[in-house]
């Protein structure tokens, strides 16, 4: 029994060395799924505020700064309220974006989103460089042309 948990922390620890030493600096496509973790819209109301959520993928995805976070938070929590009139609504979803984006969290929805969580070199709030802006903004027209209607419109 010792000699597996030895053979696996080896694996684990090898695979772990292959994804930190990887130099893959190429952002992956956009994608969108609206409001993540928290409805699209409402379920008693009609007031949908998924293009706000939209709006805050694209800028998640490509992540950058603690500043432009924080903006993009700010827009989201703006958007929100400006389509609800739901002050309370707009402070939730711009707490839970907070709290759950952090770039620091392995997850699906994290600030810098868009950027290999371990095999790549970029700080989790480094600015992104002419090259980086540039590749953001092929993907995003990409994104545009194959998809007519955004994650929003297609829901």
């Amino acid at each position: 029994m010792k000699n597996k948990i030895s053979t696996y922390s080896v694996y684990f620890f090898f695979c772990i060395a292959i994804f930190s030493c990887s130099n893959d600096v190429e952002l992956s496509p956009f994608t969108s799924d609206g409001c993540s973790l928290f409805p699209d819209s409402s379920l008693i109301t009609n007031d949908d505020w998924c293009e706000c959520c939209f709006q805050h993928d694209l800028a998640y995805w490509k992540g950058g700064t603690e500043e432009e976070r924080e903006l993009a938070d700010r827009k989201l929590k703006q958007c929100v309220f400006k389509k609800t009139q739901d002050e309370s609504l707009a402070k939730v979803m711009y707490e839970g974006v907070r709290f759950g984006g952090s770039p620091y969290f392995y997850n699906w929805y994290r600030w810098g989103y868009g950027w290999s969580y371990l095999g790549n070199h970029r700080g989790k709030y480094d600015a992104l460089t002419e090259d980086e802006q540039q590749q953001a903004k092929k993907l995003i027209e990409q994104y545009l042309v194959n998809n007519q209607k955004n994650y929003c419109q297609a829901h």
